[in-house]
């Protein structure tokens, strides 16, 4: 598999090319839109067509070019199923495999940070690969007081899903703070201070009450664009007047 991981610094976001050698298909995990111009020339650069942009959930911080990299590249739009977006053209599920070129991701619903959010597991290759979104951080979790977010949830989310795979699995989050890139199932499961080392549910609640988080700069205006395949409602005046915003 052809693989590259992109950060947005302005939000701390990861994005996630995959693509297929054989077929020169690809896919982008999370694309942001201020990164859009730099995601067309890493596709350019590694001859690569873009058949889908994926999430892993509606997000609060930024806002996804998914509407963008479809009106640039006929690519299609994928959303979880569960988080009911209108114009996404695939609608992803866990039952339901996600193909690309010769690779296939599996889904997993690990609801928690919001209600639809999910996770895509690689196992074609050793080891292997998830992309957690903002359910897993490197040493810690996304937040659960946004968008149906229950920390109860979460919890199980990641016990009965994520810390049950194979332990030398890489962990690919949505976010860091710290520019950590990578981490292990086998590491968060023992060493996560949120939810490691058997934590129990209870405390892991009370910690994530306790956070206080102020509210993403961007909530306002992100998660209604995001519901839109990161098009702001109204908007027609093309990617120039996002970028400008």
């Amino acid at each position: 598999m052809i693989f590259r991981q992109l950060v947005d610094d302005g939000s701390s976001t990861y994005t996630y090319l995959l693509g297929c050698p054989q077929t020169c298909e690809a896919i982008l995990l999370d694309p942001v839109l201020e990164a859009v111009e730099r995601d067309l020339a890493v596709l350019r650069a590694l001859n690569l067509r873009l058949a889908f942009t994926l999430e892993t959930h509606i997000h609060a911080d930024h806002l996804s070019s998914a509407w963008v990299l479809r009106d640039r590249t006929g690519c299609q739009v994928a959303y979880p199923a569960i988080e009911m977006v209108a114009c996404a053209d695939v609608q992803v599920a866990e039952d339901q495999p996600f193909r690309f070129g010769h690779l296939t991701l599996l889904p997993l619903h690990t609801p928690g940070h919001t209600a639809g959010s999910s996770s895509y597991f690689f196992c074609q290759e050793e080891p292997p690969m998830l992309f957690t979104g903002d359910a897993l951080l490197i040493d810690g979790c996304g937040r659960t007081d946004l968008q149906g977010g229950d920390a109860a949830v979460l919890y199980r989310s990641i016990y009965q899903k994520i810390f049950t795979l194979p332990d030398d699995t890489l962990v690919y989050p949505g976010h860091d703070y710290n520019q950590r890139r990578v981490s292990t199932v086998a590491q968060e499961r023992a060493r996560n201070q949120r939810l490691g080392n058997g934590k129990p549910i209870e405390e892991f609640v009370a910690i994530m009450a306790d956070l206080n988080l102020p509210l993403p700069k961007k909530i306002d205006v992100a998660v209604a664009a995001n519901r839109c395949c990161g098009r702001r409602q109204g908007c027609r005046a093309g990617v120039e007047r996002e970028l400008s915003a």
